[in-house]
């Protein structure tokens, strides 16, 4: 295969009309350029130049490889740019798998920002409802990093870039409403807007449920986090979902559990970030979860402000690593 430096040569001789001052534009020799020049006739084994008294024409055979020529050494440029930019985390391409129940509180605000400041960088993102599948894709590298909670995988490099509660979604007039924290022990029997089996919420929360030995009684399911709080405040039951479930303007009531009950979000990468990513993690950590101002009026209204939070299903419910959504 034909190499760049003798691309470049004959791109210089086209130019120039001359060996000897393709040698001066490149910085080389005369010698060093004839060289590159009959390899590269050897490897069409064509003619591509004529030499003449006053100069070097190109033949009918060089001028039509003249033109891919400039074009494989514009593409080799820019593929040095490209990873320059990658390395300065200016440029390139970044993607992503989240967690469904992620992208807007957590993710949405950051890929805007980068469209602004980085417009060089594209950004693709997947979402999924399974951790299996989301480590799966880093695993395989069909993904750069994946936002999930925590993973319990060894074989993963994990970065921890927010925290979020756990809550109790309810209609404004139910009784757990009244009170201003809940124990999980309080779920005893009460309706529960749970979530189908393909969303990892449903097996993360009924082992939760089974380790304090609480039996709420599930009344339907949905494979949708954000529609859980939702179905709660129509009257159906109460949903127990993360906070980012829980959008602005929520008609029920949002309360914390005692003790306050919350999961770690983390990056997942296969090796050490490289720049891009490292940004980007980064700039998810400053951000954190986007969660709406009145609910988090409703949960400083009515939670336990001076009660330290603790990673209640982490702790108490082992299987918590299987809950990615």
């Amino acid at each position: 295969m034909a190499s760049l430096r003798a691309l470049e040569c004959l791109v210089a001789v086209a130019d120039s009309g001359s060996i000897t001052q393709a040698a001066l534009l490149l910085h080389s020799s005369q010698p060093a350029v004839s060289h590159q020049l009959a390899s590269l006739e050897r490897e069409t084994r064509t003619v591509l130049l004529r030499r003449e008294p006053r100069g070097v024409k190109l033949t009918s055979a060089g001028r039509a490889a003249v033109a891919d020529a400039r074009r494989a050494i514009d593409a080799a440029a820019s593929a040095v740019r490209s990873a320059r930019a990658a390395g300065q985390a200016a440029g390139g391409i970044l993607r992503l798998v989240c967690a469904q129940s992620l992208t807007v509180p957590l993710l949405a605000a950051v890929i805007r920002q980068w469209h602004r400041r980085y417009p060089e960088v594209a950004i693709t993102l997947r979402e999924s409802t399974a951790m299996d599948e989301a480590l799966g894709l880093v695993d395989s590298d069909e993904v750069d990093v994946a936002v999930v909670t925590a993973p319990s995988a060894g074989r993963f490099t994990i970065t921890a870039v927010a925290e979020e509660e756990i809550v109790l979604a309810t209609p404004a007039d139910h009784p757990l409403a009244g009170q201003p924290a809940v124990r999980l022990e309080d779920l005893e029997g009460v309706p529960l807007v749970h979530f189908a089996p393909d969303n990892g919420l449903s097996a993360w929360l009924d082992q939760s449920f089974a380790r304090v030995g609480v039996h709420p009684e599930t009344v339907m399911r949905t494979s949708v986090t954000a529609a859980a709080p939702q179905l709660a405040a129509a009257g159906l039951g109460i949903a127990v979902c993360p906070v980012s479930a829980v959008s602005h303007g929520f008609p029920g009531a949002v309360r914390s559990f005692s003790p306050r009950w919350v999961r770690q979000l983390v990056a997942v990468t296969s090796t050490e970030p490289d720049p891009l990513v490292a940004r980007f993690v980064g700039d998810l950590r400053r951000h954190g979860i986007g969660v709406p101002r009145d609910v988090r009026d409703q949960l400083a209204r009515n939670g336990l402000p001076n009660e330290a939070p603790t990673a209640h299903a982490e702790a108490a419910h082992p299987g918590a690593d299987k809950e990615p959504t």
